[in-house]
């Protein structure tokens, strides 16, 4: 029987998410998959390890790296490496590189739609380009001069240039989601989690460090990424919609359950918030009951709800974890490395 590769996998995420890549794993590698280890349960693990896997994040620094002799590959699933030794890595002769997560950038991109639906009106002005009505002006047939720009005169329409964004629960898709923010030049990205981000990523993804309280407070589109613990759930809820901006917009695609979707549906149907777009939901499959639904059959109430596809199709299967594993197979087949930093 051919001698297989120890690979440890360290993760934050769930057991559907750490199966779906146990699979996904070619034969020849021997998985220690770890959740949240302790520091002596990785150190001990990485005495003998060929290659680690790092799901998104975690600290490997130099102590880490030399308590791993036989190390040949750290694999980071993510795009962000600052909480990797680089310099330790080249002393040790260990590669280090990224992975682009097919998911995580499919996030990212549904919450810019997201956004974008609810500061354009999407439902709504979609809802009056095809009413058949008497707009008090006769229809004529369009060419470089004639046209009826806003015919049916909204006065809601805006964007996300000039506006402040804030990241609630700040990880990979965050991370992705500030990147493709850039070129929309908004005010200002705002951002809040547990860790704070070293100064050098804050700037390269164009962050500023706020509390909580001045995140919900000050953003113009609140962004909820948070996932699911027992402190956040629930907690997005009415005390956090009334310290919100008048007019100011939730979109979301963490944790379902950390949103108090009858208080968020009050506060849309209030007025004080200006609309809201969710991907999950505290019971999925949606219940024909939850509050929102209502709201989101009226156009003029500004509310977006999508079934849980954020992230595509097959975003917990294991053949969307086929790519964790593809600088290990180049490294043993003598290829080059793909995203390499180190």
């Amino acid at each position: 029987m051919p001698v297989k590769h120890k690979t440890v996998f360290i993760t934050d995420r769930g057991e559907r998410h750490q199966q779906a890549a146990l699979a996904a794993a070619p034969e020849i590698l021997a998985i220690t998959m770890l959740r949240r280890p302790s520091r002596e349960e990785l150190l001990a693990q990485l005495a003998d390890a060929e290659f680690l896997i790092s799901e998104r994040s975690g600290v490997i620094d130099r102590e880490l790296i030399q308590a791993a002799p036989r190390l040949r590959l750290i694999q980071r699933l993510g795009s962000m490496a600052y909480d990797i030794d680089l310099d330790a890595a080249r002393e040790a002769g260990v590669a280090v590189c990224t992975w682009p997560v097919r998911t995580v950038i499919l996030v990212a991109e549904h919450m810019v739609m997201q956004m974008l639906a609810l500061a354009k009106h999407l439902n709504e002005v979609q809802a009056i380009a095809v009413e058949a009505g008497d707009w008090g002006q006769p229809s004529r047939r369009t060419d470089e001069d004639t046209f009826a720009y806003n015919w049916s005169g909204r006065t809601n329409i805006g964007g996300i240039y000039g506006q402040t964004v804030g990241i609630l629960g700040f990880g990979e898709i965050g991370a992705e989601l500030a990147r493709r923010l850039q070129g929309f030049a908004p005010e200002q990205v705002l951002y809040h989690k547990r860790r704070r981000l070293p100064p050098a990523a804050e700037a390269d993804l164009g962050l500023r460090y706020v509390s909580r309280e001045e995140l919900v407070t000050s953003s113009d589109f609140l962004c909820n990424l948070l996932p699911y613990f027992p402190e956040t759930e629930m907690s997005l809820n009415a005390a956090t919609f009334a310290a919100m901006k008048p007019g100011a917009f939730l979109v979301s695609c963490g944790s379902g359950s950390v949103i108090d979707e009858a208080a968020l549906a009050q506060a849309i149907r209030s007025g004080h918030l200006g609309g809201a777009a969710l991907d999950t939901y505290e019971w999925e499959p949606i219940r024909p009951d939850n509050p929102l639904i209502p709201l989101a059959k009226e156009p003029t109430m500004n509310v977006l709800l999508t079934p849980h596809t954020a992230a595509g199709t097959i975003a917990a299967a294991a053949e969307e974890r086929k790519g964790d594993y593809e600088n290990i197979r180049r490294l043993l087949a003598g290829e080059p490395l793909l995203h390499r930093l180190a």
